[in-house]
């Protein structure tokens, strides 16, 4: 791939390629991580675990001051080697404090932006039989900052509720969903 790297961190990269019609096109991207995970945690299939978020992103532009979103990480940024069902383990684990019983991968390649990054994230749908905490969560840094069980046939309300009250819904989380309704038809 003919790209260019404008600046450089050890998370995250803006690059340059040439578009089809021969302009400079801009993007972001994630040097360290070969994937990403989201995680949609079903608990007892009566419930699904949403985090609450707070994205400096999201702060800084004054978007929202929270957001709704489902445990997920990159794989491979710190355990080198790591497998996506390793990831997937690992980062229910350290942001829900559960573990999963039964885990489908839904998608591989769902790119939330791809006019703005090159980042794509498989997709799971973790299945729960017990809500026993494992070990206690983390906040990642601060960025977590409640978790929410919310029964599986009042989530579309639940979420009409927080995005009125100002959160912002993670498009990770929705297409998430999408895999669940499709599950239930």
């Amino acid at each position: 791939m003919n790209d260019n790297i404008l600046y450089d961190t050890k998370y995250l990269q803006l690059k340059s390629t040439p578009s089809k019609s021969g302009k400079e096109w801009v993007y972001a991207h994630r040097p360290n991580a070969k994937d990403v995970v989201v995680i949609l945690p079903v608990i007892n299939n009566e419930k699904v675990l949403f985090l609450i978020e707070e994205r400096p992103p999201l702060l800084a532009e004054g978007i929202a001051k929270q957001s709704i979103a489902l445990p997920a990480g990159l794989v491979g940024d710190e355990r080198k080697g790591e497998s996506v069902i390793e990831a997937i383990k690992a980062e229910l684990l350290e942001e829900t404090g559960l573990k999963a019983d039964r885990i489908e991968i839904k998608t591989k390649k769902t790119a939330s932006s791809p006019g703005c990054v090159s980042e794509v994230v498989t997709i799971a749908i973790a299945y729960i039989n017990d809500y026993k905490l494992i070990s206690e969560p983390l906040s990642d840094g601060g960025v977590i900052t409640d978790r929410v069980l919310v029964e599986i046939k009042k989530i579309p309300h639940w979420l009409s509720t927080q995005e009125a009250s100002g959160k912002a819904l993670t498009a990770s989380t929705l297409a998430s969903l999408f895999y669940l309704w499709e599950e239930r038809k």
